[in-house]
């Protein structure tokens, strides 16, 4: 009976650190996956603001283009 209670009150003290390695490995994983999903925010918001930029300047081309009228016969409206 001695060996058993010996052998929790081991095991629980243990557990505890082993506990706490398990609970700071688990933190440190979500803090990375909260990293990756800032940068893929900031990404995202990169990329729609590229994509309006590039629309913007192609609308402005192809107004540049109606009002110099077409330089080329063969160009049909």
């Amino acid at each position: 009976m001695d060996d058993f209670i010996g052998l929790i009150s081991v095991i629980l003290i243990f557990s505890v650190p082993i506990v706490a390695i398990v609970t700071n490995f688990f933190k440190s994983r979500e803090k990375i996956k909260l990293q990756i999903l800032e940068k893929e925010l900031e990404l995202e918001k990169l990329k729609n603001e590229n994509f309006l930029l590039e629309t913007e300047k192609m609308r402005l081309e192809l107004q540049k283009m109606e009002l110099d009228g077409p330089k080329d016969e063969w160009v049909v409206k």
